[in-house]
């Protein structure tokens, strides 16, 4: 008896219907022979911190989007952290954010003795809308920060004149948003200030990394001396033939000076832009002409007159249209070797922002709608086209098996 159940667990259960083979990621770096060789050479100059190679790169990125300047930093999150301190926040400011994005958006407002004010988004693109910040704004409210979610941007024109009007900065948080634009105007450049992310799962990557854009010289030279520890400007010329031992201590400041290491690589990514996002255009348009035709399925929305970046690719399942929800599909594309991720699980859902901020489940009815429906399917340049085929044959057969 023992035999004969050792023998069935050893048996492979049956693979389901439109299953692939091989497991495809939800993210898989795109990374070539030139980017290795930028990051020995670096390892071979025997400069490894941060020097002429990161310049280089912050140099290169602020041309890509038409910045006066750019700081590489150590990741999104700092950009964030910086931006929000040189644009004045304090603590007791308000600073706006939506509630459908990833913590990091929100948790550097607490660095700063600043109080996360949450909003609901737009019920179609999940981006903060100027109705969204005029329905929570506060008269200490000192920020916004727009979330260009997926890399779809957010409509500015309507949150710069509430801005305008209610004296707040803008702080766009870009870490999905690079290469993408509004109208002839590249994100980055439609508010006072621009975070981007240059995480692993980015459309262009470090490992870990990020920049800053500010469009106020002042506000830049100061974050350049907050990024290393508030040492006087250029310090790493130290410890070139042209530089000083003396240094200067001009304010408290934090550690997120961005590496050469790093920088090699993404210099190398940057170079290969333009055809990453080729590519995930590709990708984005095939998987909208195959899923259109399913009904339980909605397809990402785009924007007349924008560029979506195409950092993901977000469908949204129809409960009325389906026998089994939004997790239930996600566990089905599993069983079928198909990896997926969900952006995002609103912040006001979080254990934190309950206990801490007050918030409740129910506080913003378009956010929680769109999280409970939200699936983000795998996207980016090494995928083949076959693979994008394999995940709609995939969602084909589940919304054939599990219709109402």
């Amino acid at each position: 008896m023992a035999r004969s159940s050792s023998l069935a667990r050893a048996v492979k259960a049956p693979m389901p219907p439109a299953s692939r083979d091989e497991w495809l990621p939800f993210h898989r770096p795109s990374l070539d022979a030139r980017d290795i060789e930028g990051v020995v050479e670096t390892l071979r100059s025997g400069w490894l911190t941060t020097g002429p190679v990161t310049r280089r790169f912050e140099q290169k990125f602020a041309r890509a989007i038409g910045a006066r300047d750019a700081l590489a930093l150590s990741s999104g999150t700092a950009a964030l952290h910086l931006a929000l301190r040189v644009l004045g926040v304090q603590p007791g400011d308000d600073v706006i954010v939506p509630t459908y994005t990833f913590t990091a958006t929100a948790e550097v407002v607490t660095y700063l003795g600043a109080r996360p004010v949450l909003a609901d988004v737009d019920p179609v693109t999940g981006n903060l809308r100027a109705e969204d910040v005029a329905a929570v704004l506060t008269p200490t409210a000192r920020a916004v920060v727009p979330v260009h979610l997926a890399g779809l941007p957010c409509e500015m024109a309507p949150l710069r004149e509430l801005a305008e009007g209610a004296d707040i900065r803008i702080l766009e948080d870009a870490a999905h948003a690079f290469p993408a634009s509004e109208g002839r105007k590249p994100v980055g450049t439609l508010g006072d200030a621009a975070a981007f992310s240059f995480y692993a799962t980015k459309n262009i990557t470090t490992g870990e990394g990020g920049m800053l854009v500010l469009q106020d010289p002042a506000a830049a030279e100061q974050a350049r001396i907050l990024a290393l520890h508030g040492i006087s400007r250029d310090a790493w010329l130290r410890y070139t033939a042209s530089g000083s031992w003396r240094y200067q201590i001009l304010a408290s400041g934090y550690k997120y000076n961005l590496t050469d290491i790093a920088s090699s690589l993404v210099l190398s990514q940057l170079a290969k832009a333009r055809a990453f996002h080729a590519r995930r255009r590709l990708l984005a348009a095939r998987y909208g002409r195959a899923l259109r035709g399913l009904d339980a399925i909605e397809t990402p929305p785009t924007r007349a007159g924008t560029e979506h970046a195409w950092h993901l690719y977000v469908i949204r399942v129809l409960p009325e249209v389906l026998r089994i929800d939004r997790d239930a599909v996600i566990e089905e594309l599993r069983a079928r070797n198909i990896g997926t991720s969900v952006h995002f699980i609103p912040l006001h859902l979080h254990p934190y922002y309950q206990q801490v901020w007050g918030y409740r489940p129910g506080a913003f009815p378009h956010a929680e709608a769109l999280f409970e429906q939200a699936i983000s399917l795998p996207l980016y340049p090494a995928m083949s086209v076959g693979d994008v085929d394999d995940v709609v044959a995939a969602l084909t057969d589940i919304v054939k098996r599990h219709r109402r």
